[in-house]
């Protein structure tokens, strides 16, 4: 077979094999699609396959396949993030600036001491830092992988749970995209590079002078164009982001937080956004797959695993109730927003794939954290569906 032949064939497999274990096994109530997509795209790496099959692994997944499929996961990838970014509406945080500054500091805050601490520990032993990292870039990255929380994810959640736009939704939104710009700022920190901080200086510069720019023209530009000029846009951020020093990912996400939706529609981006995630982001999570580890750590991988979920849940939760404690909500409310912000796939897997290209962690601590995230995600709606039942009406009750 010719090598177009063979991707065909790797894209088959990629779209193919999770859509139907997620429409057989009828997952959806534990592992929506995008989970199961993730699982796939490990089972589909070498750790399983790879081992399982290797003939028939290097066969498909060859190198030269892998580079292009590499290729549509950076645009995949950049677009989802870039449409992250313009989702992102901090007005109503500000507007409610002191509980939702309470609530998403302390929701972000303590599982990231918690993160530390068990970084702390895993972090003692070989085989856990990348070789390019510090170990205070080891220990907040991994800190902070089990505060994410994956805002487009909870978005899609709580629209499936018929939450999002009530009230309560919204305010977990407030929550959810304060933190959200807090987890990029703290990338931003650990990929500082000293050696390259003149051209990381250039890159916002010249950033924030373009941003000026770019809201005036697409202020004034029709509908119709504003699709195509934002995507030139986010290539062109992208590109400079990574020039930069930082990652192309950094210059995505900032691409779109200067936009704003309304400009686009938010029915427009909700289809745009479910697209990419249709018909590219199952590449990006393929691409993902490949690059867990198993050999590295061994059964240690599933223990460091099972030592992150319990820091990033718990720290999520005890967080959370501390701020309803504080803020006088009953300890049912408390626990759904604690559950829902436990949504940490994508978000949390293009951190840690950020964390990996930069060698400031190893595969084996990415298969650690790729565990985690998805177990966080999966527990969310089990543990938050009856919890919505038990509240009632008070989810449409006013913030």
């Amino acid at each position: 077979m010719n090598l177009t032949e063979i991707y065909l064939i790797a894209l088959t497999i990629i779209f193919a094999v999770p859509w139907l274990v997620w429409r057989v096994a009828r997952t959806d109530y534990w592992a929506p699609l995008v989970v199961v997509q993730i699982v796939g795209g490990i089972l589909l790496g070498p750790g399983v396959l790879g081992a399982a099959f290797p003939d028939y692994y290097a066969f498909v997944f060859r190198p030269e396949v892998i580079t292009a499929l590499n290729g549509v996961a950076w645009w995949a990838v950049m677009m989802f993030v870039w449409i992250a970014g313009i989702e992102l509406d901090l007005s109503q945080a500000w507007k409610h600036r002191g509980e939702t500054g309470l609530t998403a500091g302390l929701a972000l805050g303590m599982p990231l001491l918690a993160g530390t601490a068990a970084a702390a520990v895993i972090l003692q032993f070989p085989g856990w830092r990348g070789p390019n990292g510090a170990y205070w870039q080891a220990l907040l990255g991994i800190g902070m992988a089990c505060a994410v929380t994956a805002l487009p994810i909870l978005v899609l959640l709580m629209d499936k749970l018929g939450i999002l736009r009530e009230a309560l939704g919204q305010r977990i939104l407030r929550y959810a995209s304060l933190d959200d710009i807090a987890i990029w700022g703290v990338l931003a920190l650990i990929l500082l590079d000293w050696e390259r901080i003149g051209r990381q200086a250039v890159f916002l510069a010249g950033f924030t002078i373009a941003a000026w720019g770019i809201r005036g023209l697409m202020a004034r530009l029709a509908e119709a164009d504003r699709w195509p000029v934002g995507l030139i846009w986010l290539a062109v951020c992208g590109f400079a982001g990574d020039w930069s020093g930082l990652h192309f990912m950094v210059g995505a996400f900032l691409a779109g937080v200067v936009l704003d939706a309304k400009w686009f529609g938010h029915e427009a981006m909700d289809r745009f956004r479910d697209v990419v995630l249709l018909t590219i982001m199952p590449v990006f999570f393929l691409s993902t797959g490949l690059r867990t580890q198993w050999e590295g750590g061994g059964l240690a991988v599933f223990g460091v695993a099972g030592l992150l979920l319990v820091a990033a849940v718990g720290g999520k939760l005890l967080g959370v109730h501390i701020a309803g404690r504080l803020l006088g909500w009953s300890r049912t409310e408390a626990s759904l927003i604690g559950w829902l912000l436990q949504t940490k796939a994508l978000i949390m897997i293009i951190f840690a794939n950020i964390l990996l290209d930069k060698a400031v962690i190893t595969s084996t601590t990415f298969t650690a954290l790729l565990l985690m995230a998805v177990g966080s995600t999966m527990l969310t709606k089990p543990f938050a569906t009856p919890l919505i039942a038990k509240l009632g009406g008070r989810v449409k009750a006013e913030a």
